[in-house]
């Protein structure tokens, strides 16, 4: 498999912090969004951003590719923006990570590409003691070749993530989470307090 491309995800609506763009918000003295940019972009062959509204207020020096499917979809909407860009590209996977989530690995990409060998998509997931496995969907690896697939379950009303990997024999990647879990993302401003914590 040839290195895939990276997308950011950003395009929600950030209902739990107040609206805005929580990509934005301000940790130990960069944005989130600078965080998860630094952490993807040595993992990738290149990077895009998947926003919706004015792509200059991101602040990044990235394409900025909006949803195709209108009215706020959710994460999907964003993989499938992102596999477009993809195949314009020439790329043949992607890898997506949400813009809200300051410390996933820095060994993201190799390692779902290694669970890609045996399944076409390939989510992060870490240890859960009730469930066993958490699967972390906006963390995935995605080949282009099945955005269509994608565009039309979004058509018919697909929203979760799951709903529609399940339907392709999809592979986890599993995480270690000690000292904490890396997939750890922001969604209230007490999120934002433990993130400080976290990072000192």
């Amino acid at each position: 498999m040839q290195q895939p491309a990276g997308v950011i995800l950003a395009g929600g609506q950030s209902r739990r912090m107040g609206g805005g763009d929580k990509g934005l918000l301000s940790l130990g003295g960069q944005t989130l969004l600078t965080r998860v940019i630094d952490r993807l972009s040595p993992q990738v062959a290149e990077l895009a951003l998947n926003a919706n509204g004015d792509p200059r207020r991101m602040g990044v020096d990235l394409p900025v590719i909006a949803d195709s499917i209108d009215g706020f979809a959710g994460p999907l909407a964003g993989v499938l923006a992102g596999m477009d860009w993809a195949a314009a590209q020439g790329h043949t996977h992607i890898v997506t990570a949400a813009a809200d989530t300051p410390f996933f690995p820095c060994d993201l990409v190799p390692r779902l590409t290694l669970a890609a060998e045996a399944h076409p998509i390939v989510l992060a997931a870490t240890p859960d003691p009730k469930r066993g496995l958490s699967r972390h969907p906006t963390f995935g690896l995605w080949p282009v070749a099945l955005r269509d697939d994608l565009r039309a379950a979004l058509e018919d009303g697909v929203r979760k993530v799951v709903q529609w990997t399940d339907r392709h024999g999809t592979g986890l990647a599993e995480f270690p989470v000690i000292p904490f879990d890396p997939f750890f993302n922001v969604n209230t401003p007490e999120d934002m307090a433990r993130a400080e914590e976290l990072l000192r």
